[in-house]
């Protein structure tokens, strides 16, 4: 049946809220929020809708469910956590959940300059954010060598004897064993705090106040220090090849499509400084124009990201009401935040360069999608499949003497390593140290849905291993009715070095061993080590969490009391391994039943 669109629009309410689109198999095509759902919904069954995107969803639409809201805030809050939950289709979608690093100023008489990843709060000053790590570790270096403030951890501190070697390279000033006051190393961070909020001309303005001064009191050295300050202040303005010194603070936000591909690519300036950008590439794109993709990611990114005091962009957000995306971001933080497009020299100049960078990603990320085509062609014609490659899966087991065994499957889909489909496996109910079984057990737990119906093949199955390995895991896969997907493993050469792997075949055909610098072989060896990786860090965590339960807690029938009891007659658990039964049994609680099944769990 036909979805009414004119009976569905008469029921709407006029409240804000949120609404849903669905396909006739309940598939949700697209989310929205509308400050008037009547209005909003009612916009996409005109005649003459917005684009050709538009009309081939609302063409597929088969129902509308509505949530209705008190408030446009909350319905920007439940859009943003149905478009991430559902990744409906004709939603651009962008995967930024991280968040930003700042530079942190901590309290105190010698306050600490550092690097800060979180949720920033009251006990420390804070500045940002900036786009990436690099961006943050770069300024913290300037800053250093022009207020040689410390950077050394509290517990470094507190226990120094003497000066370090940043203080030997004039990187800080030494406050660690009295070699500056606290009024004068308060003046540093003063100055410091200054810099980082963009008032640079104010700490010229005092440091050639205070070289005025020192050289008056005929204090010279003193003096050429404020002098080499002053220089390096001047150094660091010129380096900067975009500034401003008004010391404004706003996001460039700009889109470009090219190639068939979508780039928003988020520049900030922080300060009157351009501390860099970052290029974004949304998923679910499609015919979506670069204004279209300016306006989600307004929605989206501040809905987590603090927003700054303005926001330029280019082009100009595609709008259903005028002020449209101010009003959202004035909704997410609380405040008005100007949305505008560059007019002044220096806005333009940030636009261009903007601009600029995300055609650099774009073609960047064309590069390397066709080197990835590439090696994936190269792959296909030496293992000699008869279709092509989009799915290889790899697995990996690693344990420390038989403990703590983990297997991993990481996955390489759509030329790059797909972490949302990465699985861990606790190995259990093996003989410890049987890599061959742990194998086959990983192999098995990961395709019995695919035996069922379930999930999505693998195109090409990788194994860590050698024969052995290889045939416990086709074993597996055999026994499930899988022996039809393409499987190979991947054995270490001679000295275990890269380069003279052999790939080892489930059907008894001599291994293959490709050139060093085969293309395949390069992904091969990617893969392999993404899978050795991801597998050596679930083993270390499950590793250190069995370090930290005691063995005595895993004994059948004891509790807390027989525990104390134990410990308090052996010792510690080397006395209660080294107890006979008898001995376990003159502990007050312990029977000699209970007795002989803690020396047998024991042993």
């Amino acid at each position: 049946m036909s979805f009414d669109a004119k009976a569905f629009l008469a029921t709407l309410t006029e409240l804000p809220g949120v609404y849903r689109m669905l396909d006739d198999n309940a598939a949700v095509l697209y989310v929205g929020k509308a400050k008037n759902l009547k209005k909003r919904v009612s916009s996409y069954f005109r005649e003459n809708v917005s684009s050709p995107r538009i009309a081939h969803m609302v063409s597929q639409i088969a129902t509308v469910e509505t949530t209705a809201t008190r408030t446009e805030a909350e319905a920007l809050l439940l859009e943003n956590n149905l478009i991430k939950s559902l990744s409906p289709r004709y939603n651009i979608l962008f995967r930024d959940d991280k968040s930003y690093p700042y530079i942190v100023l901590t309290k105190g008489n010698f306050p600490r300059l550092g690097f800060f990843r979180g949720n920033p709060d009251r006990k420390a000053d804070y500045f940002g954010p900036y786009p990436s790590s690099w961006a943050v570790r770069d300024s913290i270096h300037l800053m250093q060598k022009m207020f040689r403030l410390r950077t050394c951890e509290e517990s470094v501190f507190a226990n120094r004897s003497r000066p370090c070697l940043l203080y030997q390279i004039k990187r800080c000033s030494g406050p660690c064993v009295g070699l500056i006051t606290p009024e004068d190393y308060a003046t540093d961070v003063q100055l410091a705090s200054m810099f980082l909020v963009g008032k640079q001309q104010e700490v010229s303005k005092r440091l050639n106040q205070a070289m005025e001064a020192a050289s008056a009191r005929l204090a010279f050295e003193q003096a050429a220090v404020y002098r080499d300050l002053i220089q390096s202040l001047r150094h660091v303005q010129e380096k900067q090849f975009v500034s401003s010194n008004k010391g404004e603070d706003m996001d460039i936000l700009v889109a470009h499509k090219e190639a068939g591909q979508l780039c928003v690519n988020l520049a900030m300036v922080r300060g009157g400084r351009h501390l860099g950008d970052r290029p974004f590439f949304p998923i679910n794109a499609g015919e979506s124009d670069p204004a279209d993709a300016c306006a989600a990611f307004i929605r989206q990114h501040y809905a987590i990201h603090p927003a700054p005091s303005r926001l330029l962009v280019n082009p100009w957000p595609t709008e259903d009401e005028p002020g449209e995306s101010e009003a959202v971001l004035a909704e997410l933080a609380g405040r008005q935040v100007p949305v505008m497009q560059a007019r002044s020299l220096s806005h333009k100049a940030w636009v261009e360069m903007a601009l600029q960078n995300a055609k650099l990603a774009i073609l960047a990320r064309s590069q390397a999608t066709e080197q990835q085509e590439k090696r994936l062609a190269a792959l296909q014609e030496a293992l000699q499949l008869p279709e092509p490659i989009v799915r290889i899966e790899c697995f990996d087991i690693s344990h420390t003497m038989g403990e703590a065994t983990v297997a991993s499957c990481v996955v390489y889909q759509e030329n790059r390593m797909k972490n949302a489909d990465y699985r861990r496996f606790n190995i259990r109910d093996i003989t410890p140290g049987d890599d061959y079984a742990a194998m086959r057990q990983a192999v098995s737990r990961r395709y019995d849905g695919i035996a069922a119906g379930e999930g999505t093949a693998p195109d090409l199955i990788l194994i860590d291993g050698g024969k052995g390995q290889v045939a416990s895991a086709f074993s597996a896969l055999a026994d499930l009715g899988l022996a039809h997907l393409p499987m190979i493993g991947v054995a270490k050469g001679e000295g275990r070095k890269p380069g003279l792997e052999s790939l080892v075949f489930p059907d008894g055909r001599e291994p293959l061993q490709l050139p060093a610098e085969h293309p395949a072989l390069h992904l091969i060896q990617e893969i392999r080590d993404e899978a050795h990786r991801f597998a050596i860090t679930g083993h270390r965590a499950q590793h250190g969490k069995a370090r930290k339960t005691s063995t005595l807690e895993s004994l059948p029938g004891v509790g807390p009391a027989r525990r104390k009891a134990l410990v308090a007659r052996f010792g510690g658990l080397p006395g209660v391994l080294a107890a006979s039964p008898e001995q376990l049994s003159e502990v007050p609680g312990i029977s000699r039943d209970m007795a002989e099944k803690i020396h047998s769990a024991l042993h």
